[in-house]
């Protein structure tokens, strides 16, 4: 049996998704937090900015981590935590919370996951947008 892997997320990749996140919601006039974390939910990168809402870094941290676990961006999950959602009691099932709140975006490379970006700061849509431009720049 032949197994291929993809390359792994690096601390240099890792850095660069965090910057053109920060560089798509400055031209936007909003100011985030960013967090990067790999495969296996490690922290890889993570900036939190001053200036944003204090609890930013952790929104980011939880989102990215969100998208990791269910492996899909946050923003395809809200309905899924409402009342009868496929999701509606796993946020409570978990050790670490989940956020099911645009932002957090998984990162894929050649059809594998290979880590998660998450946002937070601005409007859940917005985020949502910073992190997907985020990713896209690593492609």
């Amino acid at each position: 049996m032949t197994t291929t892997t993809a390359a792994p997320l690096t601390t240099a990749d890792a850095e660069a998704l965090v910057a053109a996140a920060v560089e798509a919601a400055e031209k936007a006039g909003v100011t985030v937090s960013v967090t990067v974390l790999d495969a296996g939910g490690h922290l890889l990168a993570f900036r939190r900015d001053d200036r944003a809402v204090l609890i930013s870094g952790e929104t980011s941290t939880r989102k990215a981590y969100t998208a990791l676990q269910l492996n899909t961006p946050t923003a395809d999950l809200v309905d899924a935590v409402q009342p009868g959602g496929l999701f509606h009691t796993l946020p409570t099932a978990l050790d670490r919370p989940l956020l099911f709140i645009a932002g957090g975006v998984p990162v894929r490379r050649e059809g594998r996951l290979i880590g998660a970006v998450g946002v937070g700061g601005g409007a859940p849509e917005q985020d949502h947008g910073f992190a997907t431009a985020a990713v896209e720049s690593l492609a």
